[in-house]
């Protein structure tokens, strides 16, 4: 078994020019469009549906649904409607990964400190001003973290298109009987190292989106954070000190003459 898992290295290297380049820029052409829309749609209506905090049991609940709706189910139902192709998997990809940007979006927007909503309100911004000035930058995390699941569910749920022999990475993962175990290996080796470099091209647009003042605010935080651990750590290691002592007579006695020595 572990020569198989080396083999699938080889079979990246060896076939990556011939074989798995080519599935490859289709699997990620097919995962950027299905994210790119669910974004559109999930982003947009959870940020309104928190902004005026309302209809919270759909926006939560959408995700649930959507993780007990298997994506092969969306696929029986459109191909009758739809056929074989590339619109019916962007479809069934984007009822997958639309749902957890919409309620990761309405939980952030909806979440942002009151107190502070009321600070801009008092500055004299307004409705949308309010949204996109104060909450969607205050929101961003938690809006990227939604995202960012969602590309993983896309990624790793577009091997389905090589079912229907369209085209992807499932092209290779789903026919051994070509391509070997070793070929089925190397082809998931390749889509797990899509979902990391996506994971990581996602935080880095995270970062660059982010106002600099809340990047600062946010490492201020964590170093204060750091420091009121240690102060309380230091704390309580006094107070074990001083109980220890309260509770030892020996202790006690010792006290008296050290002080006198020192006067």
């Amino acid at each position: 078994m572990s020569n198989d898992f080396i083999d699938g290295f080889t079979f990246v290297k060896d076939q990556w020019s011939s074989v798995l380049y080519d599935v490859t820029v289709q699997h990620l052409v097919l995962s950027a469009k299905s994210i790119a829309i669910a974004i559109v749609i999930g982003l947009p209506v959870g940020a309104l549906l928190g902004h005026i905090h309302r209809f919270s049991f759909l926006a939560i609940n959408t995700s649930n649904l959507a993780r007990a709706l298997p994506s092969l189910a969306v696929l029986a139902i459109l191909l009758p409607y739809t056929g074989i192709g590339d619109t019916t998997i962007i479809i069934a990809l984007v009822v997958l990964a639309a749902p957890p940007i919409l309620t990761n979006s309405y939980v952030a927007i909806d979440g942002v400190d009151p107190d502070t909503v009321d600070a801009a309100r008092g500055i004299g911004l307004r409705g949308m001003q309010v949204l996109f000035k104060v909450e969607l930058p205050l929101a961003l995390p938690l809006i990227f973290a939604g995202i960012r699941t969602s590309s993983v569910f896309v990624i790793a749920t577009a091997t389905l298109k090589g079912f229907f022999g369209s085209g992807g990475l499932g092209n290779v993962i789903g026919d051994p009987a070509s391509y070997k175990l070793s070929g089925v290996i190397g082809a998931s080796y390749v889509l797990i190292a899509m979902a990391v470099l996506v994971q990581i091209a996602f935080l880095g647009v995270e970062y660059l989106v982010t106002p600099a003042g809340l990047r600062r605010r946010s490492l201020s935080l964590t170093r204060g954070g750091s420091r009121t651990s240690a102060a309380i750590t230091a704390g309580a290691d006094n107070t074990d000190a001083a109980s220890e002592s309260a509770d030892d007579p020996d202790l006690d006695n010792t006290h008296p003459a050290q002080g006198s020595f020192t006067r």
